[in-house]
């Protein structure tokens, strides 16, 4: 069972504070690179997971899916995207990602951002989308970059006048369990391999179509000269696929 610090009240209000949670997308580092590595929607049954506050399932809708399923194991989260991102062919289900259980080839696409560095079991959680989508389907994740998610800290070295000296990697073979110190405290994650994240993929029928370590885009970096240091080192994963 994943952790729920979503539904923590003080972890909520931190996160719902942030940028991309209060912006949207367009406030997102990664979405200019994923948007890119997105398929067509239209007429496209869509699966959503780890949707969140819902700005993808919203997305796909405006970009022509016939319908979406939005899933998130946060009340809060879910609630949150009720508000601001309802449509009447957006059906949210409140679930882990462990858990989903859909039915051979119900999906056209399946897409997931920055959902899976929480989910233990990712050959489990592969074999299930590989299941729900039809042969041809496309499915695109965003992950947290392994060179990221590598040692629990995930901070920088930083000089005696509190600069930003170099991004240590650690550890980056040993996957598994992460207690990481984000927001509010203690949230577990779980790390993986460029390799691992890859080859699971492949073992689970899926073709490798574009993998992308995106960093913020000119337009951003202009408005957020803070963002700079992301253009340092790979902070997220992007892999997209098409089912065999």
């Amino acid at each position: 069972m994943q952790q729920n610090k979503y539904d923590d009240p003080d972890f909520f209000a931190q996160y719902a504070s942030m940028s991309r949670s209060v912006g949207g997308l367009q406030n997102a580092g990664e979405w200019h690179a994923l948007q890119a590595l997105l398929p067509d929607f239209h007429d496209k049954r869509v699966l959503d997971l780890g949707c969140g506050f819902g700005w993808h399932c919203r997305y796909a809708r405006e970009q022509g899916a016939s319908f979406v399923v939005g899933v998130d194991l946060s009340e809060k989260m879910l609630n949150r995207a009720k508000e601001i991102n309802s449509d009447p062919r957006i059906e949210y289900r409140r679930l882990t990602i462990e858990e989903i259980d859909f039915a051979e080839g119900e999906f056209d696409i399946v897409i997931s951002s920055l959902a899976f560095h929480y989910v233990e079991r990712f050959d489990w959680v592969a074999q299930k989308i590989a299941n729900c989508l039809v042969r041809g389907g496309a499915f695109v994740m965003s992950v947290e970059h392994p060179i990221f998610s590598a040692r629990p800290a995930q901070d920088w070295y930083y000089g005696s006048n509190g600069e930003r000296l170099h991004w240590p990697v650690d550890n980056y073979r040993q996957e598994g369990k992460r207690h990481s110190q984000w927001l509010t405290g203690d949230v577990i994650k779980y790390h993986r391999t460029v390799e691992s994240y890859v080859n699971t993929l492949i073992d689970a029928g899926f073709q490798l179509s574009r993998l992308s370590e995106p960093q913020p885009s000119p337009a951003l970096l202009a408005e957020n000269p803070g963002w700079q240091d992301e253009c340092r080192r790979p902070m997220f994963l992007l892999i997209a696929t098409i089912r065999s």
